[in-house]
């Protein structure tokens, strides 16, 4: 898993998984660029990483601005998405469309936007890796939007891996991780989450951002891999 000398731009790249992505391509030599919509953010993640990170701003949600930020960043290797805030539970009957819409907003049309300003800048060999996750596959009462979503993105990366080929886009698909995006939450309720969902699961825990980070790095350098989703969930949806 050697990205010495490659660029590797992280979306979503200052907290959780991205962050550990971020870090663990800088370990194996990677020149690495983060990009999320809050300056606190940025500028942690900076400190916390090797000399000659990149950090960038852009709120995701604005294709001209992550357009913008990619061409200041210039030609890259691969780039990943992470980007999105924790998916409420929406039950249809009280379903509020316009944050149904938002949730679209940065997770897929963000995705979408950030592929289509990367595509020029992308040198021979690079990738592309977004986000995905389980509840597209084991989808419980009141999550129909984050479903879609995560639905969505699947098709996504099947119809890019072939529109865009010899670039290769897959994605990571990730189970309950134990990360910020669960920071609205309050403790008592995301440890008892984390409890509840790491019983249930055949791993016995739920997962650390250290256990999904490799997966994407094994997406970028795998050259005979694209158009796949790697689900790193614990054994979630087997059960």
């Amino acid at each position: 898993m050697n990205l010495k000398g490659q660029r590797v731009v992280v979306l979503g790249g200052t907290s959780g998984i991205g962050f550990a992505t971020a870090e663990a391509a800088a370990a194996r030599g990677a020149e690495v660029a983060v990009v999320s919509s809050r300056r606190a953010g940025v500028d942690r993640a900076l400190a916390a990483l090797p000399g000659g990170t990149v950090g960038k701003v852009a709120d995701l949600a604005d294709p001209s601005r992550v357009r913008a930020v990619l061409q200041e960043i210039g030609e890259l290797d691969h780039l990943v998405f992470t980007a999105g805030e924790a998916l409420d539970l929406m039950p249809v009957a009280t379903l509020d469309l316009a944050a149904a819409r938002d949730f679209f907003a940065v997770r897929y049309f963000g995705a979408l936007a950030a592929v289509q300003a990367a595509v020029p800048l992308i040198r021979a060999g690079g990738s592309i890796t977004l986000t995905t996750g389980v509840a597209k596959d084991r989808p419980g009462p009141g999550w129909a939007v984050a479903a879609s979503i995560c639905g969505a993105i699947e098709s996504l990366v099947r119809a890019l891996a072939v529109e865009l080929a010899p670039v290769r886009v897959n994605a990571v698909s990730p189970g309950v991780v134990r990360s910020p995006l669960w920071a609205s939450m309050s403790e008592t309720d995301r440890q008892a989450m984390y409890e509840g969902v790491g019983a249930a699961v055949p791993a016995g825990r739920v997962g650390e951002v250290g256990d999904v980070a490799p997966a994407y790095l094994y997406c970028m350098t795998q050259g005979w891999v694209t158009g796949t989703v790697l689900t790193v969930d614990g054994g979630a949806i087997l059960v």
